[in-house]
């Protein structure tokens, strides 16, 4: 198993990057524009659809302002059965946010696109926290026809 990890620091509490990860109008504002579901209770599905198709994650666990994990119920092959963890932490100011989307079977070229794009959606959040403006699907950075 293979796992995309990311760190980024947002100028924030993790109060407000909690409710960017929990809530379906936080969701939207960074990652993609047509998010639904339920985010904020254990055992809901989000849904998030981008034009190159969609993700649907079951909510595994939450504690609040510290720690949100998903797992991949619907989606890309690739997607189906791995995780999503979210772990924030305050340090100096800034909440760290330390990403993994976990348990992929194998280091496959889908994996090197999304490692990309979960870096960018990544500065959204962050971008959204502190400025107020994210840069969501479908208005975020394209790098290949795979969106």
């Amino acid at each position: 198993m293979v796992d995309i990890l990311h760190r980024v620091g947002i100028k924030s509490d993790p109060a407000e990057v909690y409710r960017a990860l929990t809530t379906t109008e936080g969701l939207a504002d960074w990652w993609t524009a047509d998010t639904r579901g339920e985010g904020n209770d254990v055992g809901g599905v989000l849904q998030f659809r981008f034009s190159a198709g969609g993700f649907d994650m079951k909510v595994l666990e939450l504690a609040p302002n510290k720690r949100v994990l998903w797992e991949v119920v619907d989606g890309p092959e690739e997607w189906i059965g791995t995780q999503v963890n979210w772990d924030l932490d305050q340090v100096d100011g800034y909440t760290i946010v330390l990403f993994a989307h976990q348990g992929w079977k194998a280091p496959v070229e889908f994996m090197h696109h999304c490692s990309t794009k979960w870096a960018i959606f990544l500065m959204s959040l962050k971008s959204l926290i502190e400025t107020g403006k994210g840069a969501q699907a479908p208005h975020d950075v394209q790098i290949s026809d795979w969106h």
